[in-house]
């Protein structure tokens, strides 16, 4: 089962990047009929680590990120998520970090929830938003499922919590290794906003998990 480990674990600041980078940032994935259960992490989502024996999807270490959120509290987090040319929406649960220093993602039985990790930028404010989805779980398939059939220039609405609805394009989208998960492109901060949805893809281990991360990436139009 991969895990994400570092020494620095996210002390301060200035240290993220670093870490980041020697963490590779990711959450194991597996089939549909997992052998082993994950325990709860805050705001109810299984560690990352253990979420690979719950569903497909993917997440980062990663600590605080204060000065790319600076005044960003001011603004509404986002509430919902939807792209219409894929048929894909969703609500949005707020995601933290796990008491080892990775992202949590939803939980296996919310798996047609996608969730917003609270320690990045807001969406509409300047840096990465990232949104994390399962691709599928053991109860099937999953919100991100269809997020390999995006293309560029596709619509993803963002609502935040006061009813306001952002619009961004997609950009791009890349299929990585999870041992090579391009952390810096993906967290590393951006001069406008920008978005970054996160599943699982790829072939099965014989363990079980996708070897793959599907990156789907988002400017504010």
């Amino acid at each position: 089962m991969p895990s994400c480990t570092s020494p620095h674990r996210f002390r301060r600041t200035a240290a993220l990047l670093t870490a980041l980078a020697a963490c590779a940032a990711l959450a194991g994935c597996s089939s549909a009929e997992p052998s082993v259960s994950a325990s709860s992490a805050a705001a109810g989502a299984p560690s990352a680590s253990a979420s690979s024996a719950q569903g497909e999807t993917a997440s980062g270490s990663t600590g605080s990120t204060e000065p790319s959120r600076t005044g960003e509290r001011e603004q509404p987090a986002p509430a919902h998520v939807s792209i219409p040319s894929i048929g894909i929406q969703s609500t949005l649960m707020e995601l933290g970090l796990n008491p080892d220093g990775t992202v949590e993602v939803p939980p296996a039985e919310k798996g047609m929830t996608a969730g917003w990790y609270s320690g990045g930028s807001v969406p509409g404010t300047p840096g990465p938003a990232v949104l994390i989805g399962h691709n599928d779980t053991r109860f099937g398939r999953a919100v991100f499922h269809d997020l390999k059939n995006v293309r560029d220039g596709a619509e993803v609405l963002v609502r935040d919590g006061a009813g306001k609805t952002l619009r961004y394009t997609v950009t791009g989208k890349e299929a990585v290794s999870k041992k090579a998960f391009p952390t810096d492109k993906v967290y590393g901060p951006t001069k406008d906003s920008t978005l970054r949805l996160i599943t699982c893809d790829g072939e099965f281990d014989v363990d079980g998990h996708t070897v793959d991360n599907l990156i789907v990436y988002g400017a504010l139009a």
